[in-house]
């Protein structure tokens, strides 16, 4: 990735059963749920300041919605039924990558999320990570605003800004990750831990991200090592997220309506909020918040490259009523300045190119000029 102008300072694999039954452990009084709530609970305070964050309800990218996203009903009651897929299985047999080859590629065509589990991070790395951004987001205010500004190209950047007339204050802080050695230096040296711990996190989860993107362009039909070099040269954005404790008046939305530019994005979260739109009913639905699993969804950039096969999904964040909520989103693509064009194997007669080609410079670029613009779109300007 070219270097953009800086801003700031200078496991083992579990069992998917296992997983699936083993609480998440939390650390009391004074550890991590403590300092999510003490960090986030002034976001609530500190009000509107700046630009409109780019992943918000501008970003959204399905065409056939009629009404606005914000407006469509929910039912928070039955959390949606989610895919499961068992990352450790991908390493064994042929015949059991085939399978679960085939299952990621079904979730990706018909939902456009899943979850993984047995996907060899650890939960001490994740909750190490969950912790340092607990830890960031209790910073004195001063210490945070060093990383504030407008320019989205900034290798770090703080804010608490929202702008989308939808979302509720949040504070935020985004940065590059890959290659982790050129970049860290830029990021928070306070609190201590948190190059340590977040950079241990964003190492692994993004080795959790080549598997399954290995995964996914298979279930094309492209063959595992597709655009393998630059995949592995690519960019990764972590955008970590402190959203405060839900009022007991209405429900209340943290983060409004909006689908991810990248490949893919891995999310990790300390509690639930996450709610998907349900392709089949077009429904806000509410994701389940399973132990030790990580929450995957499909980006623009991977609706490009299969040419309309698999489709974005569109999300947002719900605060929630319980507690202070921190969430970690790692999102992938290509390197800034390469383009991402659908995949010429699954262009024909039949079913000519549908997008543009763009770059994640592109997009930066989208979002520059349509700052004042809450019904931004980016992978709907790409459409043909």
């Amino acid at each position: 990735m070219q270097r953009p102008a800086v801003v700031g300072a200078a496991g083992k694999r579990e069992g998917g059963a296992a997983a699936g039954r083993r609480a998440v452990q939390r650390p009391t009084a004074g550890g991590l749920c403590s300092g999510r709530r003490e960090g986030c609970a002034a976001v609530g305070e500190l009000g509107t300041k700046r630009v409109a964050e780019e992943d918000g309800a501008a970003n959204m990218s399905d065409s056939s919605r009629t009404i606005p996203p914000e407006l469509l009903p929910s039912e928070d009651l039955h959390p949606l039924p989610m895919p499961v897929i068992n990352l450790g299985h991908l390493s064994l047999d042929s015949a059991t990558r085939y399978r679960v080859v085939d299952d990621v590629a079904k979730a990706c065509r018909d939902l456009g999320y899943f979850q993984v589990i047995n996907h060899g991070i650890s939960q001490s790395v994740m909750d190490c990570a969950l912790e340092a951004a607990s830890d960031f987001f209790k910073l004195p205010s001063e210490t945070k605003e060093k990383f504030a500004s407008e320019d989205l190209r900034r290798p770090v950047r703080y804010d608490t800004s929202s702008k989308d007339s939808i979302s509720m204050p949040r504070a935020f802080l985004k940065h590059y990750a890959h290659p982790l050695s050129e970049w860290i230096q830029y990021w928070p040296q306070q609190p201590p831990i948190y190059r340590k711990y977040m950079g241990k996190y964003a190492s692994e989860v993004r080795m959790v991200a080549l598997q399954l993107v290995e995964a996914i362009v298979e279930g094309l039909g492209l063959g595992k090592e597709y655009l393998n070099e630059k995949f592995h040269e690519g960019s990764q954005v972590l955008s970590v997220n402190c959203y405060a404790k839900a009022s007991q008046s209405a429900t209340t939305i943290g983060l409004a309506p909006h689908s991810d530019h990248g490949f893919l994005t891995i999310l990790l979260t300390s509690c639930g909020g996450l709610e998907v739109v349900d392709p089949s009913s077009n429904i806000w639905k509410r994701v389940q918040q399973l132990p030790h699993a990580l929450h995957v969804h499909i980006g623009d950039h991977m609706e490009v490259l299969s040419n309309g096969r698999m489709k974005t999904v569109v999300h947002r964040a719900l605060l929630n009523p319980e507690e202070a909520r921190i969430s970690i989103a790692s999102i992938h693509g290509f390197a800034l300045h390469e383009k991402v064009t659908c995949a010429k194997e699954l262009v024909d007669e039949e079913n000519p190119p549908k997008y543009k080609e763009s770059s994640f410079s592109d997009f930066l670029d989208h979002l520059t000029a349509n700052m004042d613009n809450k019904h931004r779109n980016f992978l709907e300007s790409l459409r043909m």
